[in-house]
């Protein structure tokens, strides 16, 4: 679901920046930014997701199987994922193995030539999302626009510690419970604004959220932003670091929506802008 930990520190990097160094150190995000939406197994080679029903399900490069993969001279013959009361079987060239899902936190990813798929659960539902090298959406990329860079959209903001469960909705139409250890104050565009991050990560906290820039000229469901864990009560937020979700480039993403407390009624002109015309 989110850009990579390393990127997120870069902003633990800004409380001891040089004078002067402020822009450069968002140029060198942007590259990493691109570089990993762009590389072998990132957002842009998600070219598929498909759900399984309870028993067999075929997959194959033919029509007739039910899951219809990509041509590719690895895919020779058919196989079948079989869910089976909440694990999932894979079947292929004679041999049955067992595939975790990425609830483990560490799935069993199948890789066929430039192609990859492993299982996805979202609550009781199990998917396989397929990723190729080759796909449209990485040939096509067209690069991602921002708002130019503006220092007044990097705040400090009040940690008040306060750890509970948010629920999080999602594209799906599903809840998911997930932890959060507290929340942020501030001060923006003359407004006194609060946020709700949770925590997918040991050393991060994730905040999902809309602004009134949302759906006119960002990304209609929201942004997202990583920032380090709080330091001395403080957590720099900077929105010049708010990025789209992957469902901005791909259809095939499950992405998080923000919660009812992180839709926020102002403008936060900076960030990410819409991907491509949209």
């Amino acid at each position: 679901m989110k850009f990579t930990a390393a990127i997120a520190a870069l902003g633990a990097a800004l409380l001891s920046a040089a004078p002067g160094s402020y822009e450069s150190e968002i140029v060198e995000w942007r590259h990493q930014r691109e570089a990993a939406l762009k590389a072998d197994g990132g957002w842009l080679t998600v070219t598929g997701l498909f759900w399984l029903h309870e028993g067999p399900n075929s997959f194959g490069p033919g029509s007739s199987n039910e899951i219809v993969l990509p041509p590719d001279p690895a895919l020779k013959g058919s196989g079948v994922f079989d869910l089976r009361g909440g694990k999932i079987f894979m079947g292929w060239n004679g041999q049955t193995r067992e595939l975790r899902s990425d609830s483990s936190g560490s799935p069993d990813v199948v890789t066929l030539g430039d192609l990859s798929f492993y299982v996805l659960r979202r609550g009781d539902r199990f998917g396989i999302r397929l990723k190729d090298k080759n796909s449209r959406l990485r040939k096509e990329f067209t690069g991602i626009r921002y708002y130019p860079p503006n220092e007044v959209y990097r705040v400090v903001a009040r940690f008040v510690p306060e750890p509970k469960k948010v629920p999080i909705p999602n594209i799906l139409g599903q809840t998911e419970e997930m932890p959060s250890p507290g929340y942020v104050e501030f001060e923006l565009a003359g407004r006194h604004l609060r946020l709700t991050p949770v925590q997918e990560t040991p050393n991060e906290l994730f905040f999902i959220f809309r602004d009134l820039t949302s759906g006119r000229e960002t990304y209609g469901s929201g942004r997202f932003l990583d920032t380090p864990l709080p330091q001395n009560g403080r957590v720099v937020l900077d929105f010049n670091k708010a990025y789209n979700p992957p469902c901005a480039f791909t259809p095939y993403a499950t992405c998080p929506l923000p919660p009812r407390e992180n839709r926020l009624q102002v403008r936060i002109p900076a960030g990410e802008l819409k991907y491509g015309s949209h």
